[in-house]
């Protein structure tokens, strides 16, 4: 296995451990402000579903950064990744002047993220992770 096929799949867990700390700062600075927006989408208990919000990054991304439990991290935040997608980002709502293509980045953005979190629930964490060590999160 060559040197890039051995820190690729740790740098790329690192990536996506820095996108999802920069929403979970996001989240922390504008608390009030998104509690707002979700209020606005007729979402049921903004400040709780922002609070498990936080809690699903912060887990996902320690299991990410570490590589314990990878698979299972990558799926957690696979999963607030789709529901933030289609729950927030939806675009379809959205007359063409009225930002349109602003929510349709946004929403593609948030897809693309959760297919390189399904690259990781597919073929793990690679070589440099907590779960080669251990044995957790691998497949038997």
């Amino acid at each position: 296995m060559s040197f890039s096929e051995q820190i690729s799949p740790f740098l790329g867990r690192c990536a996506l451990v820095w996108y999802f700390l920069s929403v979970a700062g996001d989240i922390l600075d504008n608390f009030h402000g998104l509690d707002l927006q979700l209020a606005a989408k007729h979402m049921p208990l903004p400040p709780l579903l922002l609070v498990v919000a936080l809690v699903l990054i912060v887990l996902g991304c320690f299991s990410l950064l570490f590589g314990y439990h990878a698979r299972h991290g990558a799926v957690l935040l696979f999963g607030l990744s789709i529901v933030a997608a289609v729950a927030l980002h939806d675009y379809w709502h959205v007359a063409p002047e009225n930002g349109r293509a602003a929510l349709f980045a946004l929403f593609t953005r948030d897809v693309a993220v959760a297919g390189g979190l399904m690259v990781i629930v597919g073929l793990g964490a690679g070589p440099f992770a907590l779960d080669n060590k251990s044995g957790g999160g691998k497949r038997r």
